[in-house]
């Protein structure tokens, strides 16, 4: 079954280790290396406000927003 989540974050958690290793994970759903951030974000950052999009390798769609 296919399911659509919502990310609401354009931009990774830094998650900082004991031993001082910085690790970035993923929050916008976009990376190809899950957990960890690979950059994709900077696809999202121009996204208007309230507004849902659908990305795949091509781009992207914005969908009418059912879900204020």
């Amino acid at each position: 079954m296919a399911r659509l989540v919502k990310h609401d974050r354009n931009r990774p958690y830094m998650i900082k280790a004991d031993n001082g290793q910085v690790f970035y994970v993923c929050a916008c759903g976009l990376s190809r290396n899950k957990p960890f951030c690979d950059g994709s974000h900077k696809r999202t950052l121009d996204e208007e406000e309230g507004s849902v999009y659908v990305y795949d390798e091509n781009g992207r769609i914005k969908l009418q927003n059912f879900y204020p």
